[in-house]
């Protein structure tokens, strides 16, 4: 039954009607335009089924004249001004045309992007909104680029309150997304806004600095993630979107300088610039409470677990967690073989229950741990809280030298290589690595063998003297007896002046058998996920500590979940021998954290 609704202007913001024509803009026996009631599937199949469509226009929260532009999907069943909870979703990958590229449409019509989750929770059919806001300078609306700053976030506050005070709106607002519009969901909760009541955010980066840097060395995509997002932002609009829409999606043609912008600004190593301090969601996250459920790989090479748990110690709220040994996926996605790529069943259910306990105030039947953690055995735990660890350590590595000689990576890449945020992974590494042990540019500190199984948890921090200026790479090998070692962790700094050094390695969830040593590996940087300039120095390392948190796994409660699919391909990816492993200088010992 195609149900038709009527809708006011003050309801749903300024609606467009809707002209089909060719892509290639000549017009064609199209129906008349429909009134302004919205859009049905039966008369667009882009609509998802069960969903009415209308567009809106609103202004940034900044005052900046920057008009936003959302599309709204409506449940069909329900009258129109029928009130419900909205989950929102804002980002830059909502254009009618594609997500990062033309994706050969037809006609217009709403994104597909997480039609996987309306379809697939049967979102409309449970009596929920879902609106796509396309953030300044993306889609159908205005502004320069932001990269998450002020400005963007300024685009995540009018559209969490605009949601909020439709006719058709209960006041309560979730957000979703994955990447980066799981960023504008971290965005949402730091904001601290009343009407938002519920984060779902997969695969976020917790701190935008980390994307394009790492401690002053920048990435490879230093510049490429930038020009791809610029990509993006000037789409061609489909040539029977509305006027309004085609004239603001042309906004950067009369504005050029938000693109170059957007290159050179983001183009800045340093951390503590004001540029990035307005850009660190995980230092802003301090005393929020908004409920989050978020999943993270903590092997994936796109958007890494960087300054995640700073994020989550910040944040004092409920809390939900998949976390695991996967790539840069949705906790639904499947591959070729069916299997769930981050190896736990029930998302969309979990996912929804958690959005009708704080949006409707409907307590789920089923009880869902507050966290549930893959470690690199592939197997399942449920925790309260994550980190748990039973003991706080400092491991002191022997002193040692290296040349700073480096292995600089290059921007040479494919024509077609993609470098946002959904698509950009660090390079692979190299097949081999010979006589690591030996090498002047390199050196290692040894564990005695373990006695009993243990997990290295949380977030490892190193802190360093160094003599000279240059760059210093730290990298945790798990070595079997025999030498068969994995890499597991790693990150890199520049030493700007001789003294003293300390950062944090990524977040972290290995578990080591017993037998096992651990291995640190410090020296230049030899690995394409950075773009580094060597210095050429010989660097004397001294009073070099490693802080790490440990745990127990005797003590795990299992949760179902089996092994995801990209654990093996890691571990083929990272497995090596290495020579000349020592007897060990530090032990790794549970005992009770105090």
């Amino acid at each position: 039954m195609n149900i038709r609704r009527r809708t006011t202007a003050a309801a749903a913001g300024a609606l467009i009607a809707i002209t089909t024509l060719a892509v290639s803009g000549t017009a064609t026996a199209a129906p008349p335009a429909p009134a302004p009631d919205g859009v049905t599937h039966e008369e667009n199949p882009r609509v998802p089924e069960g969903a009415v469509w209308t567009e809106a226009y609103f202004p940034s929260a900044d005052r900046s004249g920057t008009e936003l532009h959302a599309d709204v999907l409506r449940p069909a069943n329900l009258p129109a001004q029928a009130r419900t909870p909205v989950i929102l979703a804002v980002g830059p990958y909502f254009a009618h045309a594609g997500q990062v590229g033309p994706e050969g449409w037809s006609r217009t019509g709403p994104s597909s992007r997480f039609a996987d989750f309306t379809s697939g929770t049967g979102l409309f059919a449970r009596g929920y909104t879902y609106v796509m806001v396309d953030l300044r300078g993306f889609g159908g609306s205005t502004g320069c680029l932001d990269w998450v700053g002020p400005g963007e976030q300024a685009d995540v506050r009018a559209a969490v309150q605009w949601a909020a005070t439709r006719r058709w709106s209960t006041g309560r607002v979730g957000m979703y997304g994955k990447s980066y519009d799981a960023v504008t969901g971290l965005v949402g909760n730091n904001l601290r806004l009343p009407a938002l009541k519920a984060v779902v955010a997969q695969e976020p980066v917790w701190n935008m600095y980390n994307y394009l840097f790492s401690n002053g060395v920048p990435r490879p995509n230093v510049t490429g993630t930038p020009n791809a997002y610029n990509s993006i932002a000037t789409l061609e609009p489909l040539p029977d979107d509305t006027a309004r829409y085609q004239a603001n999606a042309a906004y950067e043609q009369s504005h050029p300088e938000c693109l170059s912008d957007n290159l050179t600004n983001n183009n800045n190593p340093d951390l503590s610039s004001p540029y990035w301090r307005a850009r660190n969601l995980a230092a802003q996250a301090k005393g929020t409470d908004t409920p989050l459920f978020v999943t993270q790989g903590f092997i994936e090479n796109n958007t890494k677990p960087e300054d995640m748990q700073e994020f989550l110690d910040n944040h004092r709220g409920t809390e939900r967690g998949w976390l695991g040994q996967w790539e840069h996926v949705r906790g639904n996605d499947t591959n070729e073989q069916g299997q769930l790529l981050q190896g736990r069943a029930g998302f969309f259910d979990e996912v929804m229950r958690f959005y009708d306990r704080y949006l409707k105030g409907i307590r789920p039947a089923v009880h869902d741990p507050a966290y549930a953690i893959e470690d690199n055995t592939g197997a399942w735990r449920a925790q309260p809280t994550w980190p748990t660890p039973t003991t706080s350590t400092v491991a002191d590595l022997p002193d040692g030298a290296y040349i700073d000689d480096g292995a600089p990576a290059t921007l040479a890449a494919p024509a077609d290589r993609q470098w946002d945020m959904e698509h950009y992974t660090d390079p692979a590494p190299p097949a081999t690595i010979s006589g690591l042990a030996a090498e002047a540019n390199t050196f290692f500190g040894w564990s005695t063998p373990t006695r009993t199984r243990l997990r290295i948890t949380a977030t490892p921090r190193i802190s360093l003297r160094a003599d000279a200026p240059g760059n210093v790479m730290v990298r945790l090998w798990d070595v079997a007896p025999g030498g068969s070692a994995v890499m597991f962790d790693e990150n890199v700094s520049l030493i700007e002046r001789p003294g003293r050094v300390a950062f944090d390695l990524k977040s972290t969830d290995w578990t080591f058998e017993v037998g096992h040593q651990l291995g640190v590996q410090i020296g230049t940087i030899g690995s394409g996920s950075w773009l580094d300039t060597p210095s050429g120095n010989t660097i004397r390392l001294t009073r070099t500590r490693l802080h790490l948190d440990l745990q127990n796994p005797r003590f795990d409660v299992p949760t179902q979940g089996g092994r995801s699919p990209f654990l093996d391909t890691y571990l083929a990816q990272y497995t090596r021998t290495l020579t000349t492993v020592g007897e060990g200088t530090f032990p790794l010992t549970l005992h009770n954290r105090h």
